[in-house]
């Protein structure tokens, strides 16, 4: 009895053991965390798993371009070095994440995923390179957008943002509904890159309420009607 119990042990901490050796590593850092990583790298493997447009927009110093969505993410990601480590980023991590597994399954050891994507990293200002063109409206239109003596409410989104596509339909049904006491205006985060750089906007979806040209709520994420109701 004694021997089998012995047998099946020993049986279980070599599989144990072999299942470790082939344990594919993938973190999710934070920005901080991340540039410290990335700086202490030799040569480090940054990808920038966007597609080449928001790519070319702006990306963080010496980063390439490998596209997540397109066909050959595989076969262009089988050129890097798999015993070295790689970092992803995207807009906001969503893609990054996949990416980030998918090349764990391909066998590269050492992942790191930025959390929140160039997003947060830009809003942190770690931002290594910059457009040089202005995208999207100005912060002095900005100002002038929300000056008004009634309640204002901006809803800044985007079409590949699952939450903000979510709250959509209610937000476009409430600008009709409250329009004689609250101005609602839905801006794209994408077609004014440069105004969410500036006002260190670092996730979607967001609402801000503004009264007098002044900030007096803010609300980051999926919110319901219901609760955003209540502010408005």
């Amino acid at each position: 009895m004694k021997l089998k119990i012995y047998t099946y042990l020993f049986i279980s901490i070599i599989l144990s053991s072999c299942q470790g050796q082939h344990t594919k590593k993938v973190e999710t850092l934070d920005v901080k965390t991340y540039a410290e990583k990335l700086n202490i790298t030799n040569n480090p493997q940054l990808i920038d798993v966007r597609t080449p447009e928001e790519y070319a927009s702006g990306k963080i110093n010496n980063a390439k371009n490998i596209n997540w969505n397109a066909n050959d993410f595989a076969t262009q990601a089988e050129k890097l070095d798999k015993s070295k480590p790689v970092f992803v980023y995207c807009k906001v991590g969503g893609r990054s994440a996949q990416a980030a597994n998918k090349l764990s399954e391909m066998g590269f050891k050492e992942i790191y995923n930025l959390d929140g994507g160039i997003m947060k990293w830009n809003a942190a200002g770690m931002q290594k390179e910059k457009s040089t063109t202005y995208i999207g409206m100005t912060d002095e239109a900005y100002q002038k957008l929300i000056a008004s003596d009634k309640k204002v409410m901006i809803n800044f989104s985007a079409v590949w943002c699952a939450p903000c596509q979510k709250m959509k339909p209610y937000i476009l049904k409430m600008q009709e509904e409250l329009k004689d006491h609250v101005t609602i205006i839905r801006l794209d985060a994408d077609e004014n890159k440069s105004l969410l750089e500036k006002m260190k906007i670092d996730g979607l979806p967001v609402v801000i309420v503004y009264e007098n040209g002044k900030e007096t709520w803010r609300n980051l994420g999926f919110i319901s009607e219901e609760d955003l109701k209540k502010h408005l």
